[in-house]
Formats: structure tokens, C-alpha cells, sequence
């Protein structure tokens, strides 16, 4: 008998385990957002992803902090609602 592997990889630390969190934002909002995620207590190293009435931004982020996530954005006016939550190795077809 083999074992089968899980089918997302995680990484846990001191603030809980390794996730991916993204938010979608109109282009004439992007500014605010980041700034939203500048506020933060830890270092975010945002990728955008542009299309035409959007710009996603992904980062990671540990699971403990979420909730400093979602407060921020609600701070600056975004819809915390918004923050879609996925694994850190997931994969993005």
C-alpha cells in the first residue's frame, strides 16, 4: 500500500500556516490598496495581475493574519468580503 500525498504542499510557522491571499480592485484603486497593504505589520510583496476593468494583487500571507488583512482593507474603504483565500501552492489555471 503507498501513501498519497496531500494535494497542496503547506509550510506552517509561528503565525500559522503559509496561504495565498488576493484581492481584485478597479486600475483607479490600486494606489489605495496597496497603500491599504502598506499599513500592515508585515512586509507584503504584492504581485498584480492586470486585465481590463481589474488588477488582481496576490501575496502571501500566514492564516493569523488574515484578520489584519480584512481590517485594513475595510480602514480604507474595500470590501474585505473580497479576499479570496487559497493555499500557498495552489495552483492558479
Amino acid at each position: 500500500m503507498t501513501a498519497s500525498l496531500p494535494s497542496e504542499p503547506a509550510l506552517f510557522g509561528r503565525e500559522g500556516e503559509l496561504i495565498s491571499l488576493s484581492i481584485a480592485t478597479e486600475p483607479r484603486l490600486l494606489e489605495d490598496l496597496l497603500e491599504a497593504l502598506a499599513s500592515l505589520d508585515f512586509p507584503v510583496n504584492p504581485q498584480l495581475y492586470h486585465r481590463a476593468a481589474e488588477v488582481r494583487v496576490e501575496f502571501p500571507a500566514y492564516s493569523l493574519q488574515i484578520e489584519q488583512v480584512r481590517d485594513a482593507l475595510r480602514r480604507e474603504g474595500f470590501d474585505s468580503d473580497n479576499l479570496a483565500i487559497s493555499g500557498a501552492f495552489a495552483r492558479k489555471d
